[in-house]
């Protein structure tokens, strides 16, 4: 039996063409994996890394009051389980008033603060709030 040069090419040619394919794939996976590993990190210093952010996002970190924060939880936003904890609070305003209540939800990565996003109400509806004693007395 005679085969012919070509077979052997293009026989090669699939075999090469699905490990890379098989490469491209693992990578991928490997890339979900550590995203949703990331997300997932419980973060440890999450007060602290709250505080941090908050003295630099207020413009007067001064006299916040009626300060609440949640335990960090689990939450699906945008299709994606990350760890996230609701704070609301009272801000003062440059004139020295107070603002209305604010809720916002801190987002963390790889357990550290990632990002704060405001007007969270809806989705901190149904947070079990505790008093944050340490924001209302920031910069005292």
């Amino acid at each position: 039996m005679s085969v012919t040069p070509g077979i052997f090419r293009a026989s090669g040619l699939v075999v090469a063409l699905s490990l890379g394919l098989a490469g491209c794939n693992s990578e991928w996976t490997d890339q979900r994996d550590r995203s949703i590993q990331a997300n997932t990190t419980r973060p440890m210093s999450y007060k602290a890394d709250i505080l941090a952010f908050m003295h630099t996002y207020l413009n007067d970190p001064r006299g916040v009051r009626d300060a609440f924060i949640s335990e960090p939880a689990l939450r699906a936003l945008e299709g994606v389980d990350r760890y996230s904890v609701c704070v609301r609070y009272t801000a003062r305003k440059p004139d020295g008033q107070y603002a209305a209540s604010k809720d916002s939800l801190v987002l963390f990565r790889d357990g550290r603060l990632d990002r704060i996003v405001d007007n969270a109400r809806e989705i901190c509806k149904d947070a079990a709030y505790q008093p944050f004693r340490e924001l209302e007395q920031m910069s005292r």
